[in-house]
């Protein structure tokens, strides 16, 4: 069974999906352990809550020995896929390396679109809603060293209204996001290995 590890600054929603999708034998996997950057973010508290160890490793001020951190208590509990979760750091040398093509992020765009060094968050449908674009969604992409620039895996689309803010749209792609990490998990587990990219309307 795959063992899964999760990476989240705050609130871990597509955790929280992965999880549950877990433990409605929806995805068989196993979930291992939930590393935040915060030591008080609900993330934290809601793996304890579901079983899973809760660790907190701060990247800062010496981000050289949180980079070992991080890879040492991912390889401790011995997972095999890294999922990030709404986790707002970039991943070091160690734990790339570690989890080479094994560590998962989603980002509320079509990338490349909207991708990059400060696009996350609101700040990403504020961007899609100035370019004039007519649909937005999300993207379930490898990590590398560089923002949201690895190999994108699946993706979902959404529309976008003209009566948009940039709350409304926000909300609309934050309700395909689980699914999308649901669904891509699924064929991971089946497969054990990467599949190929898959496109999902909705």
């Amino acid at each position: 069974m795959i063992k899964l590890g999760f990476l989240a600054s705050n609130n871990g929603s597509g955790m929280r999906a992965v999880v549950s999708a877990i433990e409605s034998g929806d995805i068989e996997a196993k979930a291992c352990v939930t590393i935040s950057n915060r030591k008080h973010a609900p993330a934290l508290e809601f793996a304890r809550q579901h079983g899973l160890s809760a660790l907190h490793i701060p990247t800062t001020p010496d981000e050289e020995i949180a980079d070992r951190r991080l890879a040492n208590a991912l390889l401790g509990t011995d997972v095999d896929w890294v999922l990030l979760s709404g986790y707002l750091r970039k991943l070091g040398p160690v734990t790339l390396d570690a989890f080479k093509d094994r560590i998962l992020n989603i980002h509320p765009s079509l990338l490349p679109r909207f991708g990059g060094k400060g696009m996350y968050g609101r700040r990403v449908h504020e961007a899609v809603l100035a370019s004039g674009e007519t649909e937005s969604g999300a993207s379930v992409h490898l990590v590398d060293e560089e923002y949201d620039h690895g190999m994108v895996l699946a993706q979902v689309r959404v529309p976008v209204l003209t009566s948009d803010t940039p709350e409304t749209l926000e909300r609309r792609v934050m309700s395909a996001e689980p699914g999308l990490y649901v669904d891509l998990l699924k064929q991971i587990c089946v497969s054990r290995s990467l599949p190929m990219i898959s496109d999902n309307i909705s």
